[in-house]
């Protein structure tokens, strides 16, 4: 048994802080006849050698507290300590590409890019506020059937951005905290008149096929044109809403349109920057708005319940 002053000599480790050890059950101690604190020389030499190695990784008290009392292996709290620094140095990744933004933008612009930059201080909040914006488009619609459109259409905070990348999500933070944004996105998803629509999660299954077959469409680089995929989708707003496909309700469609606006074009223009080559949800329905827009002639025949749209098309530039 040695005393906690010749623990202290052989082991590096202070007075003061193996008695903290010892208060939190880190180091087993036993007390002499006079009451001082007395240690198992070898034991307590050990189980501080490997407090501090751990603590040299970075691995705080309540992990290494867990190991020593089995609570927990090695390998599981080293994979939380991995997870956390991950973390961390994401967010410190982001931070230093915000400061270069700051640091690269003209002078007169650097007031402006600070503010931006300053309200998005990281990629992890920046898409937590892109979930959550599309779910609010999305709404009424429950999270299992929103969210392979969610993540259809939120891009994932870059692992290593670039300023243009750090810009970007930002400036899409801010495009997202303004009101009027939500509903510009909402009425290019959902169209005119909502509150008509009878079941949104039937219309958001059968619009979700069509958008799978306009990507494709957009991919090719074919210009926005009437037929098959046109047709669908225009079928699929008028029977939620207890109509037929017309030219009537195809005017309709485009009452209190969206699509020119400025911000949702900004908006889908910084998406589609960040995912890359993929296809957005946006220009799918640009596709299918000028497809709509681009009719300067169309009839509708009728057979039994089956609606075939006729349409001619002017060609123009995607």
């Amino acid at each position: 048994m040695v005393s906690i002053g010749e623990l202290a000599r052989r082991t590096g480790v202070a007075v003061r802080t193996i008695r903290f050890y010892c208060d939190e059950g880190i180091v087993e101690s036993s007390r002499s006849a006079g009451g001082h604190r007395m240690f198992d020389a070898t034991k307590a030499t050990e189980r501080l050698l490997v407090v501090r190695r751990l603590r040299a990784l970075g691995l705080g008290l309540e992990s290494i507290t867990d190991v020593l009392h089995e609570k927990r292996s090695l390998p599981e709290v080293i994979a939380i300590e991995k997870s956390r620094l991950d973390e961390e140095l994401t967010q410190l990744v982001w931070r230093r590409a915000a400061l270069r933004a700051v640091e690269g933008a003209a002078a007169v612009q650097r007031p402006a890019t600070l503010a931006l930059l300053a309200a998005a201080q990281d990629g992890a909040t920046v898409h937590d506020c892109l979930v959550r914006f599309w779910r609010r488009v999305l709404a009424p619609l429950p999270r299992t059937a929103s969210d392979p459109w969610v993540c259809w259409n939120v891009p994932e905070p870059p692992a290593d951005p670039s300023v243009d990348d750090v810009l970007a999500y930002a400036e899409l933070a801010a495009l997202v905290a303004d009101p009027d944004v939500t509903g510009i996105v909402r009425r290019q998803y959902w169209r005119n008149r909502p509150e008509l629509i009878r079941d949104a999660h039937a219309l958001y299954t059968e619009i979700g096929e069509v958008m799978v077959d306009v990507v494709s469409l957009v991919t090719e680089g074919v210009r926005p044109q009437g037929g098959r995929e046109l047709d669908r989708f225009v079928t699929a707003h008028a029977h939620a809403r207890g109509e037929r496909d017309t030219p009537r309700f195809r005017e309709q469609m485009l009452i209190d349109a969206s699509d020119a606006d400025h911000r949702i074009h900004r908006y889908w223009a910084l998406t589609g920057k960040l995912l890359g080559p993929r296809v957005t949800i946006g220009q799918a329905h640009n596709w299918l708005y000028d497809a709509l827009t681009s009719a300067d002639d169309v009839t509708v025949e009728t057979v039994g319940r089956t609606q075939t749209p006729v349409t001619k098309i002017v060609e123009h530039m995607f």
